[in-house]
């Protein structure tokens, strides 16, 4: 009778305990389930792309009446990092980035011409670099009139004085 309640006893604990089989057996598809759950998560996470919005490179920058004969605009250069330049023939429009190392020149009136205070490079009211060492003269973008009659500037398109793109159309504005 003795053994028999032994018996009893070891078979009420195998009931109560879980063997190492089941043990493992759960584990691993807690394991799975919770690899599948995040996987799905970073899934869905690439539903949702990343996206950077940078404002247009097209603006618009007054009338063409707004600029004076043989005055260099400062206005748009905090904003846009631009100089609007009116001669006699006509409008262009010079990027202000400095040709050596991408610092901002500035626009000295009293000098008559733009002076990057990173490197001492200077540069003609055209654009052309005299002074320092920047290897070439600034960058001239696309410009032209909108149908309401302002002036649109587009940065996305640049004319290089040195492959002797100032002379192409949109590289100067002919008012």
């Amino acid at each position: 009778m003795a053994e028999a309640k032994d018996k009893d006893k070891k078979e009420a604990e195998i009931d109560t305990i879980w063997s190492r089989r089941d043990f493992f057996s759960l584990a691993g598809w807690g394991s799975f389930m919770a690899a599948l759950g995040l996987s799905s998560l970073y899934f869905a996470r690439l539903l949702f792309p990343r996206v950077l919005f940078e404002p247009s490179p097209i603006f618009k920058a007054g009338y063409p009446s707004d600029y004076t004969v043989g005055a260099v605009s400062t206005k748009y250069i905090k904003d846009q990092r631009v100089w609007i330049v009116r001669d006699e023939e006509g409008i262009y429009v010079i990027f202000g980035l400095c040709t050596h190392l991408g610092c901002t020149p500035r626009w000295l009136n009293t000098e008559r011409k733009y002076k990057c205070p990173c490197h001492g490079s200077g540069f003609t009211q055209d654009g052309i670099n005299f002074e320092g060492p920047a290897p070439r003269p600034l960058e001239r973008l696309k410009i032209s009139l909108a149908p309401d009659g302002q002036i649109i500037v587009d940065k996305s398109k640049k004319f290089l004085y040195e492959k002797g793109q100032w002379g192409q159309p949109g590289s100067k504005l002919l008012v």
